[in-house]
C-alpha cells in the first residue's frame, strides 16, 4: 500500500514540475515575440507609432529632453504597459514592455 502511495505522489510531483516548465516556456516565448515586434519601432517616426498604436494613455517627460509614450492595456485582469522613448527629433529610441504576453 505504501508503495502505491509513493508511486502516486511521485507521478503527481513530476507532472506538476513539467507543467510549470511548460508555462514558463510559453511566457518566455511570448515575451521574446513581444520584444521582436516592439524592436521594429526603433528608429521610426513618432507619427507612425501614433498612427499604429493610437494616442498614448500617458506621456512622461524626462530630464534628458526625451519623452515617453505609455500605452496601457489589460488582458485577463493582467495590466500591460508598453513604453516608448521618443527623442527631441520625434524618433523612437527605445522601448520597454511589462506584463505584455
Amino acid at each position: 500500500m505504501k508503495k502505491t502511495y509513493k508511486i502516486f505522489f511521485f507521478t503527481l510531483l513530476l507532472s506538476s514540475i513539467l507543467g510549470c516548465q511548460t508555462i514558463s516556456t510559453k511566457v518566455e516565448e511570448a515575451t521574446n515575440k513581444e520584444e521582436q515586434e516592439l524592436s521594429k519601432w526603433i528608429g521610426k517616426n513618432e507619427s507612425k507609432l501614433i498612427s499604429s498604436f493610437g494616442k498614448p494613455d500617458r506621456i512622461d517627460f524626462s530630464n534628458s529632453r526625451s519623452r515617453y509614450y505609455v500605452y496601457l492595456s489589460q488582458k485577463l485582469k493582467i495590466k500591460c504597459e508598453r513604453k516608448f522613448e521618443i527623442n527631441q527629433n520625434n524618433v523612437v529610441l527605445g522601448f520597454s514592455s511589462k506584463n505584455c504576453f
